[in-house]
């Protein structure tokens, strides 16, 4: 075994022809690996013929950069296996070199003494004074490979990732991990102010949406329901029937009959959807008291269709800010924790009388363009609400499972749920089967094109099917309308 070869062999190779755009696995860091390599081993009490095979991984552990990045770690052992035998390796040293390198791949996961002490000397630097200077070089490299969109995104990343890292050798626990969580505290401070930022810009969109939501809503009421007598459900149909009925003003009847179903949500749900929902409710109220619209026309089908669509454009627009002007799904699930109805089955009770009543008192076809009023205003609600975000279920099956997940977690940013399971059971070749990894993901609808191509590029002959995702139970924002 011609270890000292070997390495200056690879180590001649990464210098002259690692691309520029690698700024963190570079040959400064495959040399500082073996130098933290060999500081470790001699700690931890490794010498001779298992420190040759050590420091040789160390060498080779980034070698397939030189060709990938996603799966560099495959392409290394590779490398490894073509060039070591010319260096008098055996075929046993290769592979317990190979299997070293594999452990590196993160989650880490070392089966031996080498393999922890190469994994701890990979990214020893965290636990270091230089983690902030080498960490920087890694975000450029992550930039440029579209692992991560901008600053604030790779240090979110990063408090998780040293959180979650741990050690592996006593030599550097002892060393490493009490600095390694003085740099995370310094990380973690210097990312509060970035979430300041977005919790504000949260807020102006929140409150743009409301008002936007709120005038759309007024108008829809105004310009096409209210002046000729069509009603809607919820607790906007028993309003608009109080002030057919009685003709109290419907700015004040809307925000009255809504107050018990804010005061339920203030401890039902929480006391942020509570006051912002107040909040919409009283300044609908005054949009109906005071503004002026236009009757747009009496078209009874026109009403029916474009007034629902306005008006579940604007209430669609206070829901996606997180409150409602509709108290009805407040209701219902206040009444579903005290009976064995369930929330559509509530919902549908209260409005069956709604148009019941409307029927009575202005006649079955007003009740009927009615109720096509509540059904438009429903299907614009949950489109405005999802809209081309709506999400969509994919499981993939593929022999190249590590590569599709690698690219599902660092480019789609999605989390993925992995099956253990069995592919194969083919006509005519029914005894060919091998175990494998059914990867599951939701994405939106906007991503499913580029899930594929991504798939297809990996892997053209990876099974890949879809399937719409429907929520059915749990929260009370977007699992169903508010309507």
């Amino acid at each position: 075994m011609q270890s000292a070869a070997a390495q200056s062999y690879i180590l001649d190779i990464l210098s002259r022809e690692l691309p520029s755009n690698i700024t963190y696995h570079d040959i400064s860091h495959t040399e500082k690996v073996i130098m933290h390599s060999a500081l470790l081993a001699e700690s931890e009490r490794v010498f001779g013929k298992e420190l040759d095979i050590l420091l040789t991984a160390a060498a080779y552990h980034d070698a397939g950069f030189l060709e990938a990045y996603i799966g560099h770690e495959e392409v290394s052992c590779r490398i490894a296996r073509e060039k070591l035998p010319q260096f008098n390796y055996s075929e046993d040293e290769i592979e317990s070199i190979c299997s070293i390198i594999m452990a590196t791949k993160l989650p880490q996961s070392p089966q031996s003494k080498l393999a922890q002490i190469l994994c701890d000397a990979d990214l020893y630097y965290l636990g270091t004074d230089d983690y902030t200077l080498t960490a920087e070089a890694l975000y450029y490299e992550f930039l440029d490979q579209k692992i991560v969109n901008n600053k604030f995104e790779w240090q979110e990343q990063q408090v998780q990732f040293l959180m979650s890292h741990r050690y592996f050798t006593q030599t550097a626990i002892n060393h490493l991990s009490a600095k390694q969580d003085k740099n995370l505290i310094v990380l973690q401070a210097s990312i509060e102010s970035p979430h300041t930022i977005k919790n504000h810009e949260s807020n102006l969109s929140d409150i743009l949406l409301i008002l936007f939501g709120v005038i759309i809503t007024s108008f829809a009421l105004k310009g096409f329901l209210m002046p000729n007598h069509f009603f809607d459900g919820g607790i906007t149909g028993i309003s608009l029937l109080i002030h057919e009925v009685y003709g109290f003003p419907l700015g004040y009847v809307i925000v009255l009959a809504n107050l018990p179903f804010i005061a339920i949500s203030f401890f039902s749900i929480n006391k942020g959807f509570a006051f912002k929902t107040f909040f919409t409710v009283v300044l609908l109220g005054i949009c109906l008291l005071y503004p002026e619209f236009p009757v747009i026309t009496n078209d009874k089908l026109l009403i029916s269709i474009f007034g629902g669509f306005f008006l579940g454009v604007g209430i669609g627009l206070t829901m996606r800010a997180g409150c409602a002007v509709d108290g009805i799904e407040v209701l219902a699930l206040y009444t579903l924790r005290r009976s064995s109805f369930t929330i559509s089955e509530i919902i549908l009770g209260i409005n069956i009388i709604i148009f019941s009543l409307a029927a009575t008192q202005f006649g079955i076809q007003t009740a009927l363009y009615s109720m096509l009023t509540y059904f438009t205003a429903s299907q614009t609600i949950d489109y405005v609400i999802e809209g081309m975000n709506a999400f969509t279920g994919v499981t993939i099956i593929s022999g190249k499972s590590e590569l599709i997940k690698y690219s599902l977690v660092n480019d789609l940013k999605r989390g993925i749920t992995i099956y253990k399971g069995e592919r194969g059971y083919l006509p005519g070749k029914f005894d060919v089967h091998d175990d494998c990894d059914i990867i599951f993901t939701v994405i939106s609808r906007l991503e499913l094109r580029k899930l594929k191509n991504m798939v297809t590029e990996i892997d053209p002959n990876a099974f890949v099917f879809a399937s719409t995702i429907k929520e059915t139970s749990g929260g009370i924002i977007r699992k169903r309308h508010l309507h």
